[in-house]
């Protein structure tokens, strides 16, 4: 099994759109399809209004962030596989304390992923109890939630969520993984649409199971429309929507209690857009997100050139610059708010000390 999951968005054709349309985006390569996307990605942020928002995510990117944004001890990261399956062993946890340094709360362990019923069989996560007792004697207060994914119908051969007995299974799941020691269940699930009304019924049945538990449940999102309705014009044409509608956020973080906003493979060329970026959906997410709710913005600890990714402009510190001038601009005081690191697999010593040198003000 790999390191982590992660969905391939694009293993199949668009579900939207029309005829023409549909028939040929199934014609294009995956690669030319990603390009499209980004091309799309990029031509809101940099061409269509007619002052460019290019210049506005500029804007945003300048000024220099506040003193008092910094961590609030609310912050996470996302683990790999090998945490659970015994490929890591007493000498990797040995290192977890120092490795994590700062103001990590929650670890978001791969134990997925899911099947496609919802089901999850139990011998994914063979270790699992083992990496939980470490991580509570070495870092009290840690919470080591339980990270299930799985690819999402009708755009990808995956979860029906609109199925009743599938979000039951799923369910069944969550409360499997909280039955085997987990402190909470954090979903990637992949490609959710905005709107997507079995999503919102899902998160209503967990989060009763977790609330009665008196643990979270989290959630990584898409990110926010740049423009309203961007992720309608995406989803026309290309079948994947990409962005969620501001709207549609709020309503998933009303439903759990932690929000991870993969703020992530944007297409931004340079530093100062994806910083300006960063900003932006920090913004949009805190207006959205209910302060009794943890906002996390996620950071790209990994490096790798690919399509809709630039490593040299996608960056931790960039990432961290964003998140510090939007939270110092419209949210000074909130406390419910930190930074998730993607991913523990990808991660470099530098993508770790720019974390804590940044965010959390520590060497």
């Amino acid at each position: 099994m790999a390191d982590a999951w992660r969905p391939s968005r694009w293993r199949r054709g668009p579900a939207g759109g029309g005829r023409r349309l549909r028939t040929r985006w199934r014609g294009w390569s995956r690669r030319r399809r990603i390009l499209a996307l980004t091309a799309l990605a990029l031509a809101a942020v940099l061409v269509l209004p007619p002052a460019g928002i290019g210049v506005a995510l500029r804007l945003e990117a300048t000024g220099t962030p506040a003193a008092s944004a910094r961590t609030r001890g609310n912050d996470a990261a996302w683990l790999g596989h090998a945490w659970v399956d015994g490929r890591k062993g007493p000498a990797d946890l040995a290192g977890l304390p120092q490795l994590l340094r700062g103001g990590m709360r929650d670890l978001f362990v791969h134990a997925g992923p899911l099947n496609d019923d919802g089901s999850l069989p139990a011998d994914r996560y063979p270790q699992a109890r083992a990496l939980i007792e470490a991580v509570h004697r070495e870092l009290p207060g840690v919470r080591v939630q339980a990270w299930l994914g799985d690819l999402v119908a009708p755009e990808e051969v995956g979860l029906h969520l609109d199925d009743p007995a599938v979000r039951q299974r799923i369910t069944d799941s969550a409360r499997q993984v909280l039955d085997a020691g987990f402190d909470g269940v954090h979903f990637d699930l992949e490609p959710v649409h905005s709107g997507d009304a079995g999503y919102l019924a899902l998160l209503d049945q967990v989060h009763a199971l977790t609330a009665a538990r008196g643990v979270p449940l989290s959630v990584a999102t898409p990110q926010i429309d740049p423009l309203p309705g961007l992720h309608a014009v995406a989803g026309t044409l290309t079948g994947h929507p990409k962005w969620w509608s501001q709207a549609y956020f709020g309503q998933v973080a009303r439903r759990v209690d932690q929000v991870a906003v993969m703020s992530y493979d944007t297409g931004m060329p340079l530093p100062s857009l994806y910083t300006g970026y960063v900003a932006q959906q920090t913004a949009l997410a805190l207006e959205v997100t209910p302060a009794s709710v943890d906002l996390l913005m996620g950071l790209p600890a990994y490096d790798a050139d690919q399509v809709g990714h630039r490593g040299s402009a996608e960056t931790v510190p960039a990432a961290v610059r964003g998140v510090r001038l939007a939270l110092g601009r419209h949210a000074a005081g909130r406390q419910t708010f930190g930074v998730a690191v993607y991913a523990d697999f990808t991660a470099t010593a530098a993508d770790w000390a720019a974390y804590r040198r940044d965010w959390c003000g520590i060497d």
